[in-house]
């Protein structure tokens, strides 16, 4: 059996159960109650030496009344890969199924959805051809009475082919990447519904934050935005590419503490951005690009590891950072977000909360530490991207 984790290498795991169901739970009758469905198929990236799997199940409600998910465990075969219950399922479930916060433990109402946030480390390299899922769930059974019920179902195939390794979109370091399953409004979690589909274009978006040894993103003096440790770094192409999109002329802040009020951060979403259209399939999306630095054109054709801007505080940002995913389409926001890795980064370090990135020191990665080929960074990974020239 293999061990279950999540992409934040030093945060707790799935909760490890044996994969029985408990004492005195029914299986499902004939009633209505729980759609299952994996929209994107799972597909396989290597983070730190396992394969890692990340996908949303969606759980949507056909019964007449209110189901409380309690447990969900993913099956390949006979082998439990993860079982997530309790403070473990409540972290990876929105249960509004619109990316809002609900009561923990909340019922999905009858015609309501809820989706859970998977992802599961794989040992022992075998990845498994399919996932089929195991949900427990509170509800009624045909006299009424609220009872424990089981249901299988949610099939998915595994994908492994994620595409040729990108060079880093950023020399130097450390950069942590910060990003988190757990947050609710985090790139993770967030679908949007355009063009009559929903997708989730931040699967595996991150945004790189520059850090000193010490942790911070600038100097317990600093107060402007040039002050960051990140603002005005070069960006890379991750790949040779044709430019198929930009916005540049989008006013960044000047002062680290200044926030954007709701109609500004609507409008200026992602700030200044570039697109790469790589050529497979795969489109590279940098935003929050600092004004005026853009060094290319739309349809130009660009080189790998060759400047195209420079890291900024434009749009919504939280700090001067760089956002850098990989989708399958030009239109960020209306396409699935694609697994990536990089081809050389060193390991220094982890946060197991990725919002302490800037204000904490970073903890010890273990035994990944140090160089690491072909794989993407975890979630909350503080990494040492090769040095630009000079």
């Amino acid at each position: 059996m293999s061990v279950p984790a999540c992409w934040n290498a030093a945060s707790p795991a799935a909760l490890l159960l044996p994969g029985l169901l408990l004492a005195g739970a029914a299986v499902a009758g004939p009633g209505n109650s729980f759609d299952l469905l994996v929209p994107e198929p799972p597909t396989a990236v290597r983070i730190e030496g396992r394969t890692v799997l990340g996908y949303e199940l969606r759980l949507t409600n056909y019964a007449a009344h209110a189901l409380d998910p309690v447990r969900i465990e993913v099956l390949a075969g006979d082998d439990v890969l993860a079982s997530y219950q309790g403070e473990a399922l409540e972290t990876r479930i929105d249960r509004s199924g619109q990316q809002r916060d609900v009561k923990a433990g909340a019922p999905i109402e009858p015609g309501r959805h809820g989706v859970a946030f998977i992802d599961i480390g794989i040992g022992g390299g075998i990845v498994p051809a399919a996932l089929v899922h195991r949900i427990a769930f509170v509800g009624a059974d045909a006299t009424g009475t609220l009872q424990e019920q089981v249901i299988e179902g949610g099939p998915a195939g595994v994908e492994t082919d994620i595409g040729a390794p990108l060079s880093p979109p950023l020399h130097g370091g450390p950069w942590a990447a910060v990003s988190d399953t757990r947050w609710m409004r985090g790139h993770r979690r967030v679908g949007y519904a355009l063009d009559g589909r929903l997708r989730t274009p931040g699967r595996y978006a991150v945004d790189w934050v520059k850090l000193d040894a010490d942790g911070r993103r600038q100097p317990d003096d600093g107060e402007l935005a040039s002050d960051a440790y990140g603002h005005g770094e070069d960006v890379l192409a991750v790949a040779e590419g044709t430019v198929v999109k930009l916005q540049d002329g989008i006013a960044e802040r000047r002062r680290l503490d200044e926030r954007l009020d709701r109609d500004r951060a609507r409008r200026e979403g992602s700030g200044n951005t570039v697109v790469l259209d790589l050529g497979d399939g795969r489109f590279a999306h940098y935003a929050h690009l600092r004004p005026g630095s853009i060094t290319i054109v739309e349809g130009q054709r660009v080189a790998r590891g060759m400047k195209i801007a420079e890291v900024g505080f434009s749009g919504s940002a939280s700090a001067p950072q760089l956002h850098f995913a990989i989708t399958d389409g030009a239109e960020e926001h209306a396409s699935e977000g694609r697994p990536f890795h990089f081809d050389a980064f060193e390991l220094r370090g982890i946060y197991a909360d990725p919002a302490r990135a800037g204000r904490d020191a970073w903890g010890d990665p273990g035994a990944a530490a140090g160089p690491r080929t072909d794989e993407m960074p975890a979630r909350g990974a503080v990494v040492r991207f090769p040095p630009g020239p000079g």
